[in-house]
């Protein structure tokens, strides 16, 4: 009899802030707020839209109008609470948060507020659920590269086991050149904190290069590209870079027409460390124990079995490995 997904244990590395609420949790934030929200946002439709800039654009703009819905402290605390219980729900014992504190400064008194307050409801909340949850602070690649320099700044006056346990660079691939926040990263690796910039999904395997040659990253948001090219892929798991694998959004983002073309499986094959995330659950409806089950039942992992930290997981974090052709939790 097939194990119960949502018994296995997981380590959740990659969901966003705003993304991570339920479509319920999203409704009270707007009462809240006195906002009305778009029919997108609460209708039974997970988002899809082709890999294109007018896609993209479609998928930023129901994102920015659902954070508008996040603007008081209360309503932060509110985020990385559901966020903890619902993973708590799927079996996760650990769970990063990615969040640009910038978002949601303007509301509680500037970044350092924004960031004191996430970080005090993760450490409730850990106490609450008994879920590690732990926050990566993210800049963004539609903002000036300087902003990202005085996010990481921030990040890394924070960073330690109770804190921020890691720098991320996030939003549409597309946008800049990548060396531009290669100084941001340098902050933040100065601080000791880790670098899990986004990279690989809307764009192939040279963007993946870039990313890894100027942003020195110990994993890799996405990365499902370098699957195209077998070198590049070779070379990521040779210097111990996890990829961040979130089967659903690669489909409703139009990277692949179906969840049979993610090549979850080439990239375990391979030997590559792989984490399922499930990424922005409000406006896909798929959430970490569905990526599960799609690898069970769509992607060929009949045996699903934890792992420990790898050589691509942030130093002293427990994380996931795949091992002989196992997707690891």
């Amino acid at each position: 009899m097939p194990r119960d997904l949502n018994a296995l244990p997981k380590a959740h590395l990659h969901l966003h802030f705003t993304g991570s609420m339920s479509i319920a949790t999203l409704r009270t934030l707007s009462e809240w707020a006195g906002i009305a929200l778009h029919e997108s946002l609460v209708d039974t439709e997970g988002l899809l839209v082709p890999p294109d800039q007018r896609g993209w654009f479609r998928f930023q703009r129901l994102y920015d109008m659902a954070r508008q819905s996040v603007c008081s402290e209360a309503a932060l605390r509110l985020v990385v609470a559901q966020a903890a219980r619902d993973d708590a729900a799927e079996g996760s014992r650990r769970l990063e948060l990615q969040v640009d504190p910038s978002s949601y400064a303007p509301h509680v008194g500037g970044m350092p507020a924004a960031l004191e307050i996430i970080l005090d409801e993760a450490r409730r909340a850990s106490a609450e659920t008994g879920v590690q949850v732990a926050i990566i602070v993210a800049a963004s690649r539609v903002r000036h590269p300087l902003d990202a320099r005085a996010i990481a700044r921030l990040a890394a006056r924070h960073a330690g086991e109770d804190g921020v346990v890691a720098f991320g660079l996030s939003n549409n691939e597309r946008s800049g050149r990548t060396s531009d926040w290669e100084p941001a990263f340098r902050i933040a690796r100065a601080a000791g904190l880790p670098g899990v910039p986004h990279g690989g999904e809307l764009l192939g395997p040279g963007h993946l290069r870039q990313v890894v040659e100027h942003l020195r990253p110990t994993r890799i948001g996405h990365g499902v590209r370098s699957a195209e090219e077998p070198a590049l892929l070779e070379e990521l798991i040779a210097s111990g870079i996890a990829l961040e694998v979130c089967p659903s959004s690669n489909v409703h983002l139009g990277v692949y027409d179906d969840i049979a073309q993610v090549p979850l499986r080439r990239l375990v094959d391979a030997g590559a460390t792989v984490a399922l995330g499930a990424d922005d659950p409000l406006l896909f409806l798929s959430r970490l124990t569905d990526q599960y089950r799609l690898a069970r039942e769509e992607l060929g992992f009949h045996r699903l079995r934890t792992g420990r930290t790898g050589p691509g997981q942030p130093q002293g974090q427990p994380g996931v490995r795949e091992r002989q052709g196992t997707v690891a939790g």
